[in-house]
């Protein structure tokens, strides 16, 4: 079982180390890509994704927003951000997602942990084959 997981950010900030570890914690290795861009930067982590080279990505920018729009672009990529445990672990159960974003600004440590911890002991439910194979043929471009 691949236990890489991927992570990238637009900026240095004390929430991107505090997810880098929380998912060492979990015992994941932890990819750090190179600190810039959000777009780049986030395409870097989802293409890495795709290809099976992770088991899942973490991609963080001030809002959370644009990164996860760029990860989305990636085929086969479902990226979801997440503010909350909650919203953390529907979003693997349901989404099967594979790239979690996170908004540096409103994210504290405390919520960042919640929040990682949710999504690696989530698994995906199966219970939502018909949206996951449309999101397949939006991806092929069906």
């Amino acid at each position: 079982m691949n236990d890489v997981v991927v992570i990238g950010s637009d900026e240095s900030h004390p929430v991107f180390d505090t997810i880098a570890e929380e998912l060492e914690a979990h015992g994941h290795r932890v990819e750090r890509m190179p600190i810039g861009v959000w777009g780049p930067c986030a395409r870097a982590v989802a293409e890495r994704v795709a290809r099976g080279d992770a088991a899942f990505g973490v991609v963080c920018c001030w809002t959370g927003t644009g990164v996860s729009i760029a990860a989305n672009k990636v085929s086969g990529v479902r990226a979801a951000l997440c503010v909350d445990a909650a919203t953390a672990e529907g979003a693997r159960r349901w989404n099967d997602a594979n790239v979690l974003a996170i908004s540096l600004r409103l994210t504290s440590a405390a919520v960042a942990k919640e929040i990682v911890a949710a999504w690696v002991r989530a698994p995906y439910g199966g219970s939502e084959g018909e949206s996951l194979r449309c999101l397949a043929e939006l991806d092929a471009g069906a």
